[in-house]
């Protein structure tokens, strides 16, 4: 089979489409033609080292598609069903993909797959860390970072949709002011007036970003308020967290990784993954994709991704095997 694989640590410069070999489901997993493969923001960062892995290698955490083959001891899919699958082990970007059953959700009727293949690393995180992990409650504010990007475009829908009163998102980019008030939130602030901003507004901070703006964030916490250690896009490294002055805020600070969780929980996150897709199929989250390339275009579209350039999605298309 053809992959799109990062074959030096040079960023988008060192990924190539190239031969690849065909997986092979094992017990409990699934294979899958894809079609379609969603780009996140962890994939720039891959191709430049962040977690080395031994190369080439194929990365990519979400397609759509039909299953190819099922493995022992799988029920309840079968070949031919049209998917949506989360991949954590890597391998999104090639035109056969393996992974766990858990990890798979059936497409209801009309939903288009290249709009599902987008689906299950940000939605599914998004309603995780808001609802698992973060506790929201109807009425809470929340504050996300990176608020344009392809999680920030889902956390602000899914905070409103969990039952936030008050939605703000922040951006770097006075260009994207207005596409952040498009996806639903209240306010859209640039990093300038998160440092002006009066202290104890905020009951959840979603940060994927880190850097300096985290710290802030702690500032701007009410008691009992919680901050989601999401990412860390800006390259900051550690910040460090004074753990006295949580104790006399009464806030808290919380790690989540997707992978993590999937990987000691995954019919959990399979549950959160249906759940998902079936959020986006009836209309209650939208998202909004902003480009569909064929795979081969996948450094292109990583590089807009690294430069912060891009809004919401981008959809990689994948040619069919001969």
């Amino acid at each position: 089979m053809k992959a799109m694989q990062i074959v030096s640590f040079d960023g988008a410069e060192g990924m190539r489409y190239q031969e690849a070999p065909l997986p092979e489901p094992s017990a409990g997993q699934v294979s899958i033609d894809a079609q379609y493969s969603g780009v996140g923001y962890i994939e720039a960062l891959l191709a430049e080292g962040f977690l080395q892995r031994e190369l080439p290698w194929t990365p990519g955490l979400e397609v759509a598609g039909t299953i190819r083959e099922v493995g022992p001891g799988v029920t309840g899919l079968e070949p031919g069903q049209v998917v949506a699958a989360l991949i954590m082990g890597g391998g999104g970007y090639g035109q056969v993909v393996v992974t766990g059953a858990d990890l798979v959700a059936p497409l209801p009727d009309g939903l288009d797959p290249a709009l599902a293949s987008v689906v299950p690393a940000n939605t599914t995180t998004a309603l995780i860390a808001l609802e698992h992990v973060a506790h929201m409650r109807a009425g809470e504010h929340v504050l996300v970072h990176a608020a344009a990007g392809g999680l920030g475009s889902q956390m602000g829908q899914v905070a409103r949709l969990l039952g936030a009163e008050r939605v703000v998102g922040v951006t770097r980019s006075p260009a994207k002011r207005q596409a952040v008030l498009d996806l639903g939130y209240d306010e859209a602030w640039l990093p300038e007036e998160l440092d002006s901003a009066e202290g104890g507004q905020f009951d959840v901070v979603a940060d994927p970003v880190s850097g300096p703006g985290r710290l802030r964030s702690l500032d701007l916490l009410r008691v009992g308020g919680r901050l989601l250690a999401l990412g860390d896009a800006a390259r900051g490294g550690d910040q460090l967290i004074n753990s006295t002055s949580l104790w006399l805020r009464g806030a808290g600070v919380i790690g989540f990784n997707l992978g993590a969780l999937t990987a000691a929980d995954p019919a959990l996150v399979g549950q959160y993954l249906r759940r998902a897709v079936g959020l986006v199929a009836s209309g209650e989250v939208g998202i909004h994709i902003s480009e569909r390339a064929p795979i081969q275009e996948a450094p292109r579209v990583i590089a807009a991704l690294r430069q912060g350039s891009t809004i919401g999605k981008t959809v990689l298309v994948h040619e069919p095997r001969s």
